[in-house]
């Protein structure tokens, strides 16, 4: 019954379709009103081989017609939709692999490859979503070396920083540094962070400091300033500001107007989730600038951790007091009790 619950309400509301052909019509709702389409094919936390193999090829395909749409500027994929989480934690933590779980990650390895490879192929930029904090480090090896190869004209390889965390700002100016090291294009996504509870609590339950900033005032401003450095380093630095939070907003739109740039610059990006703050996606593309909506797609099983996450953080449908809506949250609490 869930299911059917979730289809008949934020699934709807999020979700693009359930497949690429069935997005086309939300692409093109978007396209007239400037707006373009990141699609997104969310699937996370997968167990096998054969369903990570299925992942990448997906990706691949949303590459290829990206490459065909101009409404369609980036690919985007989770490194969880490729790769077991328990390996990528192991990798992460630099312990010592089976024989098994190391040609396992060559697996990973090889996935994550053949996506940024194709983007590179067709020149589609390809954003790679952020994780938890302790699989977060995988992750970013994986970026460097993928840039080093595949950004040297175009930044084909963008990672996403959680501004939550308070280590982030340092992580993110770190990299940008190792990229002109590297002589290759630094692209990259910021966001503010979906997992601010499990992190804390992990963190308190094994006794090490919360990697997440003590309040959202903190997240503010390092999100905040680190717009800021972006736009001081707009020469040698590509990137999307994807925040449903108007201050973050306006504060960008107006230091590309104090700095008398053209509002499509194509070093810089609006993004929001389909669904969430259409009045800041809107009103921003009547002006102008680039925004994109991320769009998800998928099955409504494949989906439910993201819908989930939507549900919880999304206070225009908490606050509706629907009989579904209740069932959900109930659904939601029984899942973290697990």
């Amino acid at each position: 019954p869930v299911k059917g619950i979730l289809r008949n309400t934020i699934y709807q509301h999020f979700v693009g379709g359930t497949s690429i052909a069935d997005c086309s019509k939300t692409i093109q709702k978007l396209a007239v009103r400037n707006v373009g389409t990141i699609l997104d094919f969310a699937v996370e936390g997968e167990e096998r081989d054969e369903l990570f193999d299925a992942t990448c090829a997906e990706v691949i395909r949303t590459i290829e017609f990206a490459r065909n749409n101009r409404h369609v500027p980036f690919s985007a994929f989770k490194i969880t939709g490729v790769g077991r989480f328990d390996l990528l934690a192991k990798v992460s933590e630099k312990a010592q692999l089976s024989e098994e779980e190391s040609k396992e990650y060559r697996r990973v390895y090889d996935r994550v490859e053949s996506i940024f490879k194709r983007g590179y192929d067709l020149g589609v930029p390809i954003l790679i979503d952020a994780e938890h904090t302790w699989i977060q480090p995988v992750l970013d090896d994986l970026v460097l070396e993928m840039m080093e190869r595949y950004n040297k004209d175009v930044p084909i390889v963008q990672n996403t920083y959680q501004m939550y965390r308070h280590d982030a700002i340092h992580r993110l100016k770190e990299h940008h540094r190792i990229a002109l090291d590297m002589g290759v294009k630094f692209g990259l996504k910021i966001v503010r962070g979906a997992y601010m509870e499990i992190e804390r609590a992990r963190a308190a339950e094994m006794g090490y400091p919360s990697p997440i900033q003590p309040d959202k005032p903190a997240t503010d401003h390092d999100f905040n300033e680190v717009i800021r450095y972006f736009m001081d380093h707009l020469d040698t630095i590509h990137f999307m500001v994807a925040t449903h939070n108007e201050v973050s907003s306006q504060l960008l739109a107006q230091l590309i107007d104090e700095r008398g740039l053209p509002h499509d610059h194509p070093h810089i990006y609006f993004s929001q989730l389909y669904g969430m703050s259409d009045h800041i996606t809107f009103n921003l593309a009547e002006k102008g600038y680039n925004v994109v909506k991320y769009v998800p797609y998928g099955e409504v099983k494949t989906m439910m951790p993201y819908l989930f996450r939507r549900a919880e953080e999304n206070t225009s449908v908490k606050g509706q007091s629907s009989r579904e809506l209740k069932l959900i949250e109930k659904e939601v609490r029984r899942r973290k009790g697990k």
